[in-house]
């Protein structure tokens, strides 16, 4: 289904592929325009040609906390009228938690956790000053779960950290007429999970009731809602679009 975003302007950030690019997708088909977000510029102009005039794309590593201030500044100079950050640039870590090292910790954490803040923190006035805007992360059921099969601790551990900081940001956010929610998604059949061998993609599946992984567009879809007017009095909430992997974690 289509959920209206006519008059609404988006960042999405890793909205080149998988589900951020169903993510842009459903925001264009519900009338609105994106401003996508990622590192790769060739995906990032096919992306944008996909998704039609009227949608930019500006090249980021969200790791990278000036550039991106930056760029959000751009963003809202070229695109006044943006209103909703959606936040789903991430990277997994599948190393064990004794094969970590220090490179691999804070890659994990720049990127998932860290862009995340620097994103919605540099969105935050902005919302603030008019008095309204919608954020949505795209967290996983790892950071509920402790990761085990989906991601280790490094990815765990970030994502623990986006729901904790979905929360704190509704709580302070909400008297500014600031949504903030995350969406949790399992085993999503996308590039970046492309890197989970046969067996563990299997392992996962095995702890899924619903038997299957997601397609992309399933986890969009729950995204797409809670950035939608229809959640209009949806505040703080960590929502999972997992097939019911939690239910035994």
């Amino acid at each position: 289904m289509a959920f209206d975003f006519t008059g609404k302007t988006a960042i999405v950030t890793g909205g080149t592929q998988g589900i951020g690019l169903e993510i842009a997708k459903g925001i264009v088909a519900g009338g609105g325009h994106v401003a996508l977000i990622a590192r790769n510029a060739a995906k990032g102009e096919a992306a944008v040609a996909e998704l039609g005039e009227g949608n930019k794309f500006y090249q980021l590593d969200v790791a990278d906390a000036p550039k991106a201030r930056e760029t959000v500044e751009q963003i809202f100079t070229d695109l006044p009228q943006t209103n909703i950050l959606i936040n789903c640039a991430g990277v997994i870590s599948t190393k064990k938690f004794d094969e970590i090292d220090d490179a691999e910790w804070r890659r994990t954490i720049d990127i998932n956790l860290n862009g995340t803040f620097t994103m919605m923190n540099a969105v935050y006035p902005h919302f603030k000053a008019a008095h309204a805007g919608t954020i949505v992360n795209v967290s996983s059921v790892a950071g509920k779960i402790g990761g085990g099969l989906l991601g280790t601790a490094a990815y765990a551990s970030s994502k623990a950290g986006v729901n904790g900081l979905t929360k704190a940001v509704a709580k302070e956010g909400g008297k500014f007429g600031i949504r903030c929610n995350a969406v949790c998604p399992s085993l999503t059949l996308t590039d970046m999970t492309s890197i989970l061998s046969d067996e563990n993609s299997q392992r996962i599946i095995n702890g899924i009731p619903l038997g299957r992984a997601a397609q992309a567009s399933e986890p969009a879809q729950m995204v797409l809602f809670f950035a939608s007017d229809l959640a209009s009095f949806v505040n703080g909430e960590i929502g999972d679009c997992d097939g019911g992997i939690v239910l035994d974690g």
